[in-house]
């Protein structure tokens, strides 16, 4: 935008300096033919009384000495004709003119018609040509002859060169001036838009992450611009809040859910052997019941602290992190008969994510794995790198889902219709998916060869 904005101003300047500058040089050029024309016409139009008496008497060599004196003094060749067009006496020391009646016909003719000269065309610097002006020579107003001067043009061609360099370079100068002031102008005018553009793209990350958000409003640009980036400070603040909000909500109403659903299951655990038979089978579902409701409340919480999770990316060796957690893991896949293997494609593969961010997709991802994996087989994580991204692949060998499922899969709450026989709350894939997008990352699922499913996380390169 600032280019464009720059390149406005500066063709505006342009255009004023064109649009000022053509007719001055054009103007320059007319008043440089003009002055030449008047100089030379009153020569001629002076040459051209000289020679009524010389022309009546027949005694045109008296006007010879005239002409070669002014020849020598101003360069300027002049030829004095009779009504038959013959050359009569010139400016040339020699017998032949410096120019013949052919070489100047349509001004000759039209001072034999007794038309006086009118102006030549514009003087501009490329043009040659010799500037040619005839007067007739009229006695008792009848035309006795023509005189013609033919001067050359290149002291006024250089004058006008010269003043038009002079505006050109006035122009260069003041599109350079208009350059210099437009610069810090068009700064100060888009800086509270570049501040818009960064607090925008930060905005999400900061919110998300609950860091509070830079105002973006400091005071300097335009009054329109400052009142927009006071807005944009409100609604960032606004939104900030509510996000704070809701998570304080999630966050303290599961933790005190916790203690009135533990004080239920108790009172429910206590009933037990104190229930009549016929009633014994809506006492263990109550207890079931209980325990769904105390998974849920765990996993909101475990939402809480994921949406919590925040701070700058950090390096993380990924293989000792993964073999760590599969180390805690082991017990849990040990009393379920599953197998838990990890491959890496080096011993050390670093990642930035938030901290403690890798601890929690782990845990989310295998707590999954190993519900759904069957008895006797094995669950596979795999560590792979390339040059921008490092993944992490975690398969089980369960039913997997349907293919139209996949995309679903991350949302929260959502549950395949073939696995609500099956402890969960359906928040397992959204922390992973919430905190893999906090690292700048991305989520896939797929269903590998062999049955089951896959999940592959995608973090930026360390």
């Amino acid at each position: 935008m600032r280019v464009r904005l720059l390149g406005i101003v500066l063709s505006l300047v342009a255009l004023l300096v064109v649009g000022l500058g053509v007719p001055l040089a054009l103007s320059v050029a007319q008043r440089e033919q003009q002055d030449l024309f008047l100089d030379r016409l009153t020569d001629t139009s002076r040459y051209a009384s000289l020679a009524q008496r010389p022309l009546l008497d027949q005694e045109e060599e008296a006007l010879r000495d005239e002409l070669i004196s002014f020849r020598t003094t101003y360069d300027i060749d002049a030829v004095v004709f009779n009504r038959d067009r013959v050359p009569v006496a010139s400016s040339s020391a020699s017998q032949r003119p410096p120019f013949q009646a052919d070489e100047v016909t349509q001004e000759l003719n039209n001072a034999l018609g007794g038309k006086h000269p009118e102006s030549a065309s514009l003087l501009l610097p490329w043009d040659s040509e010799l500037l040619v002006i005839a007067e007739p020579v009229l006695v008792d107003g009848e035309v006795q002859g023509a005189v013609i001067t033919r001067s050359p043009t290149g002291a006024a061609r250089g004058r006008v060169l010269f003043w038009w360099a002079v505006i050109v370079i006035g122009g260069v100068l003041a599109l350079g001036l208009a350059v210099l002031v437009a610069l810090p102008l068009v700064g100060w005018t888009l800086r509270p838009v570049r501040r818009l553009d960064q607090a925008t793209g930060s905005l999400v990350a900061a919110v998300m992450s609950g860091r509070p958000v830079p105002p973006v409003d400091d005071g300097h640009g335009p009054a329109e611009l400052r009142h927009l980036s006071r807005s944009f400070d409100q609604m960032a603040t606004s939104v900030s809040d509510t996000l704070a909000a809701q998570r304080a909500f999630v966050a303290d109403a599961s933790h005190q859910l916790r203690n009135p659903l533990t004080a239920l299951r108790l009172r429910l655990s206590n009933l037990e052997g104190h229930v009549d038979a016929e009633e014994a089978e809506h006492h263990v579902a109550a207890m079931a019941e209980t325990d769904r409701l105390s998974q849920i409340v765990d996993d909101l919480l475990a939402m809480a602290r994921a949406e919590n999770i925040g701070g700058e990316l950090v390096p993380v060796d990924l293989v000792a992190t993964v073999s760590t957690r599969l180390t805690d893991w082991e017990a849990v896949a040990d009393s379920r008969d599953v197998t838990l293997e990890l491959s890496a494609s080096a011993e050390e593969v670093f990642a930035k994510a938030p901290p403690r961010s890798v601890e929690a997709m782990l845990d989310a991802l295998l707590d999954n794995a190993l519900k759904f994996t069957a008895e006797g087989s094995v669950v596979n994580v795999d560590i792979t790198e390339d040059d921008t991204n490092v993944y992490i692949a975690v398969r089980d060998h369960g039913p997997g889902l349907q293919p139209e499922e996949l995309e679903r899969a991350t949302d929260r709450f959502w549950r395949s219709p073939a696995h609500q026989n099956i402890t969960g709350s359906g928040l397992g894939l959204a922390i992973t998916r919430r905190l893999v997008e906090r690292a700048g990352g991305d989520v896939k699922l797929d269903l590998p060869d062999g049955g089951g499913l896959r999940v592959t996380i995608q973090l930026p390169s360390a």
